[in-house]
């Protein structure tokens, strides 16, 4: 990729400027690469996710436990309301000390990662969610509530060690299987190996599965189907109340909000409302199946067709006469087959549930302060940090001024929605653009750095106006979409730009980072659905359709109605 860019030269640095300052704690900070988390965490942050540590706190430990030889942690850094993170490069006699050592136990996780999974790290951490599940949230006193914020903070350290293992266990499985085709057949499309590596069988299928059968049990009700006929979740949730047959359906809706509801729009954070808490995302998904006759046996069948048909291309280019090289790419083949239910199970029980919990255990100490009149709202407490918590629930006369604090911290993430990140900050060096391995698999570095130097030098942004629909900002990808029956390719964390939505389309608004409509007004459809499901959405921009693009960066801001075209 630098070939392209022959004129720059590295290390590139950032230290700051007017239009976006960064303070910065040492000299040594400054020497490393940081750039914007955008895939876990898009929006501002609130202060206490920030100050118990996130999905980086237990880095040093994933990098000590394996022995890796490319990093000793993975830092992260505030700026302007925003995460950065980077990895530290280890030093290179460290690196070549170990080396040896991560070569010799990475193969045992690939090989028993599973197993320990199954019969070990998933029922403690099923054991762990028993326990805050069942505790006493509205008899408890504060004091003990307090104590159930420790026992959850060590619950979610624990379990993201686990979330090392299960990652790391993974990862060489993965690599294993692609050294294998290297050596035996040589280079191949990597989309092939991307049909090959999925998941027939996790928690995310059983969720699908789950609301497909209640799609098909409201189709053959009519009375559920009159209620599932409302034009958004809030209308068809308060038909469900009015007759016998409905309030069944929200009997089964309660059961399954505490199983497969304990994730938000943002998993990384305590700030956002969960599913458990807000079914609207659950009914929308009930109501896109039905608009589009959602199959899940049909769905599953074509995946795992997909999937044996890229194997059968893969291995039909191993010579017949080749029977060692079959044999060892079939044994990692399998392997890693095994291994693929790890990362939809990884994201339900870590990155999801266990940040979910840890929201509910903030709510609950939340409800005690207000009671106290310390607090105004439950969730209040997400915005102080984890000493202040503390204090103010043991001695509230030594931060008497909790309210303002959250106020002034509420007002901060609200600014910050206004401001757009830069893709990277610090110090750019050759390992950390190319020889460091997380931002090249996972951000889609170094290409999104090159890119970033490309944007700096052009004109101002194009952008269209239209009317802020639901507050927050989102930076991503466009999708123009013009029709339902296109809804299919549309992926995951994408922005879709329609010309207008109406119920056929809420499937839509499971996937969708954010919403720009050429129609609608702040209570269409959109702007309500795009409301109860916490998405940034824009409307009434008249354009959007013939101004963006499918492929296009776009920023949309929620709050002022205004999407900027960024490249």
């Amino acid at each position: 990729m630098a070939a392209t860019t022959p004129e720059v030269q590295l290390p590139v640095t950032f230290f700051g400027d007017d239009e976006f300052p960064v303070e910065w704690e040492s000299e040594e900070e400054k020497q490393l690469h940081w750039w914007w988390d955008d895939l876990h965490c898009p929006q501002p942050l609130s202060p206490m996710w920030f100050d118990l540590g996130g999905w980086w706190s237990t880095c040093a430990y994933m990098f000590r436990r394996f022995g890796a030889p490319f990093a000793v942690d993975w830092k992260a850094k505030l700026v302007n309301g925003y995460l950065y993170t980077a990895v530290v490069p280890p030093d290179p006699k460290y690196a070549q000390e170990i080396a040896p050592y991560y070569g010799m136990v990475m193969p045992i996780y690939a090989e028993r990662g599973l197993e320990w999974w199954e019969n070990r790290l998933r029922p403690e951490i099923l054991r762990n969610f028993e326990y805050l599940d069942n505790f006493p949230y509205d008899s408890a006193s504060l004091p003990e509530l307090m104590v159930l914020f420790e026992d959850a903070l060590d619950i979610q350290e624990r379990h993201w060690r686990i979330h090392w293992i299960l990652n790391l266990s993974q990862f060489q499985a993965s690599l294993d299987f692609q050294n294998a085709v290297q050596e035996v057949i040589g280079e191949v499309d990597k989309d092939l190996l991307g049909r090959i590596m999925v998941s027939d069988d996790d928690r995310n299928w059983d969720a699908i599965r789950e609301l497909w059968e209640a799609k098909e049990r409201v189709k053959r009700n009519a009375v559920l189907t009159e209620a599932f006929a409302k034009e958004t979740p809030r209308e068809v949730l308060e038909e469900l109340e009015k007759t016998a047959e409905g309030r069944e359906f929200l009997r089964w809706l309660d059961e399954y909000k505490r199983e497969y509801g304990n994730k938000a729009i943002y998993s990384h954070e305590y700030v956002y409302v969960t599913w458990r808490e807000n079914p609207a995302p659950i009914i929308a998904a009930i109501q896109g199946y039905l608009a589009t006759d959602y199959s899940f046996p049909e769905a599953l069948q074509r995946l795992r067709e997909d999937r044996d048909a890229a194997i059968r291309e893969l291995m039909g280019m191993i010579p017949a006469d080749d029977v060692r090289g079959r044999e060892k790419v079939q044994a990692a083949l399998e392997r890693v087959l095994r291994m693929m239910p790890l990362t939809p199970d990884h994201h339900f029980y870590i990155d999801q549930g266990t940040f979910a919990r840890m929201r509910y255990v903030l709510l609950a100490i939340g409800r005690r302060l207000v009671e106290a009149g310390l607090l105004d709202q439950p969730d209040d407490t997400i915005f102080l940090k984890y000493h202040e918590l503390r204090v103010l629930a043991a001695n509230p006369s030594a931060i008497p001024n909790a309210k303002e604090i959250v106020r002034e911290r509420r007002e901060a993430r609200e600014r910050a929605m206004a401001i757009r990140p830069r893709e990277w900050v610090g110090t750019v060096t050759h390992w950390s653009l190319y020889e460091e391995p997380y931002k090249q698999g996972v951000w889609g570095y170094p290409q999104k750095f090159y890119d970033s130097l490309k944007r700096e030098k052009r004109e101002p942004a194009a952008q269209v106006e239209g009317l802020p629909a639901s507050p927050g900002v989102v930076e991503g990808i466009a999708r123009l979409v013009l029709t339902p029956e296109e809804l299919d390719v549309l992926k995951e964390g994408e922005i879709l730009v329609c010309r207008m939505t109406n119920p056929a389309w809420v499937v839509a608004f499971t996937k969708i980072a954010g919403l720009v409509t050429d129609s609608g007004g702040q209570l269409s459809h959109p702007a309500v659905v795009s409301r109860e499901f916490g998405i940034p959405a824009v409307v009434g921009t008249t354009n959007a359709t013939q101004m963006i693009k499918t492929g296009a960066r776009v920023r949309v801001n929620g709050n002022t109605g205004v999407v900027e075209i960024l490249g």
